[in-house]
């Protein structure tokens, strides 16, 4: 007797912990930068450069990129202009966080979030930089559940199986994929002297899974601050939205699997280059999605349920293995909206330049209705006012919100991961001091169930029980109980479930309380 078995994938979180850390330094303007007056906006991102895993312990080197932009003194030449200046700098850090249970070689996952960060002037040469972060760190693996699924035997057995809805891993890797695009500066623009700010930000990014492909497509909204060619170096800001598609070679994916994959953005090699009359207006980029890649496919899987003899005794040995499905796929969207004033009541706000805005949530649950979330937008509203001397400035601000993303059949023991984004957004002046704000919020989440289910790991064989196959009679005439079913009837008298139903003319394996059975031993 040999049991036919095949390994189900599954994803397991062996360990996880998180921490926060908080991060800050004096960082000197250097010398080729020209002094600071005012702060306008700033951004960071978060580089991890070494993760190294002992028992116990899990030790995470690498540094937080910060980025300024600020209005700078143009001495005596200046004649009252505004000028702006960008410089940027990094804090490095080396954090061991404790992970019980972990053993040295492990793989390990770090992501971060960047919680707050704050930048101030200290004097026009030094800047105080002040950041919160946490790491979150996963240790997953994939589980093989060894289950059994047919049976081969030479002996007369009865065995049946149950047919089992199952979400299995399919593909779990990382992977990069590269967008190079170019923008032309419109022709009522200057040329090009130098670039000063530009922010790269993917929007409405969608994956599909293809014949050996990751389809991926979206929009890059582009914003770049230069100063203009000529005697004035007049201050420019151009902001565009390029849509892009492409694809990345993933073998063994086919359509219909389900995707859960994460990306993180970075901005790479922004450049400037002559048009053809070598003029510079043209922008070349590359923006890279560092990509987190898991792909699950939906099967149905007959697994064997149960077994017993006709002529020799066999007892089932079970374990308990964990299995997940696919419950629901969602995806929501829900409108905000604030009101901001300036932080200095004496500016008349002139124009909106662009709107940087980040998505945070501080709290997921499940309920019958669908994922409860919460959480803040983050604003920083870049403006240009109509004082000559002081013409650039941020508002910064907040928005919270709460909605409940819809799930049908979820509930508390589910396994879910949200992913969040900042769809769309508008900020429109009301008066010379204060702006409305409007958003569109984007939210999705895979919805799986999980539960434990009783697999058959080991069929053992011995002799029969002479004494109790004896009291068993030939022929008895059964009397169906509340809950019986043939195969129970049949493993209770050692008699395939296909001779009971021939011996009573049955047609299915329905059977209801009080119905009589005819039992034939040996028939």
């Amino acid at each position: 007797m040999e049991l036919i078995k095949r390994n189900i994938h599954m994803d397991c979180v062996k360990y996880k912990a998180q921490t926060q850390m908080t991060l800050e330094d004096d960082v000197i303007i250097s010398d080729s930068r020209p002094d600071a007056t005012k702060l306008i906006m700033d951004r960071g991102n978060v580089i991890i450069d070494e993760v190294k895993v002992t028992d116990d312990h899990v030790n995470v080197k690498g540094k937080l990129e910060f980025h300024v932009l600020y209005l700078a003194d143009r001495g005596a030449s200046s004649a009252g202009r505004s000028d702006v200046a960008e410089m940027e700098g990094a804090i490095p850090f080396d954090e061991t966080v404790f992970v019980e249970g972990i053993k040295g070689g492990e793989s390990v996952n770090v992501d971060w979030e960047l919680e707050d960060l704050s930048v101030s002037l200290i004097n026009s040469r030094k800047l105080s930089v002040q950041s919160v972060m946490t790491l979150m760190l996963t240790c997953e693996e994939i589980c093989d559940e060894e289950t059994a699924v047919d049976l081969y035997s030479e002996e007369p057995v009865e065995f049946r199986k149950k047919t089992l809805d199952v979400a299995t891993m399919a593909i779990k890797k990382k992977d990069i994929f590269r967008v190079k695009e170019e923008v032309e500066i419109p022709g009522s623009f200057p040329n090009i002297f130098a670039m000063i700010w530009s922010e790269i930000v993917p929007e409405s990014v969608e994956f599909k899974v293809l014949e050996d492909k990751i389809g991926i497509q979206g929009e890059l909204r582009a914003f770049f601050l230069y100063k203009g060619e000529g005697d004035e170096e007049e201050i420019c800001h151009y902001e565009t939205t390029l849509p892009f598609a492409g694809s990345l070679d993933c073998p063994g994916a086919r359509e219909g699997m389900i995707p859960e994959i994460r990306f993180r953005a970075e901005n790479r090699d922004v450049e400037i280059r002559p048009d053809f009359d070598g003029e510079e207006r043209v922008i070349t980029f590359e923006q890279c999605f560092d990509l987190d890649i898991c792909i699950y496919e939906e099967e149905q899987i007959d697994i064997l349920s149960d077994v017993y003899g006709v002529v020799n005794e066999v007892s089932v040995m079970e374990k308990n293995a964990d299995f997940r499905n696919l419950l629901a796929r969602s995806s929501g969207k829900t409108k905000l909206s604030g009101h901001f004033k300036c932080p200095d009541e004496k500016i008349n706000l002139h124009k909106i330049l662009h709107t940087t805005s980040s998505l945070q949530l501080t709290g997921q649950s499940a309920n019958d209705s669908g994922i409860e979330l919460t959480g803040v937008v983050n604003l920083q509203i870049f403006y240009e006012c109509s004082n000559d001397e002081d013409k650039y400035g941020v508002i910064k601000g907040t928005i919270p919100f709460r909605y409940v993303l819809d799930a049908e059949g979820i509930n508390r023991n589910c396994i879910y991961s949200v992913q969040s984004f900042v769809d769309q957004i508008t900020v429109s002046i009301i008066d010379t001091g204060e702006v409305d704000v409007k958003c569109v919020l984007y939210f999705r989440a895979n919805v799986y169930g999980k539960w434990q289910e009783k697999i058959v790991e080991q069929i053992v064989v011995t002799e029969p029980d002479m004494e109790k196959m004896a009291a068993i009679p030939g022929i008895a005439v059964y009397m169906v109980k509340e809950g019986d079913s043939l195969w129970d009837i049949g493993k209770r008298y050692y008699v395939p479930v296909s001779v009971i139903k021939q011996t009573n003319d049955l047609t299915s394996d329905e059977v209801k309380a009080g119905d009589k059975i005819l039992i034939v031993k040996n028939a």
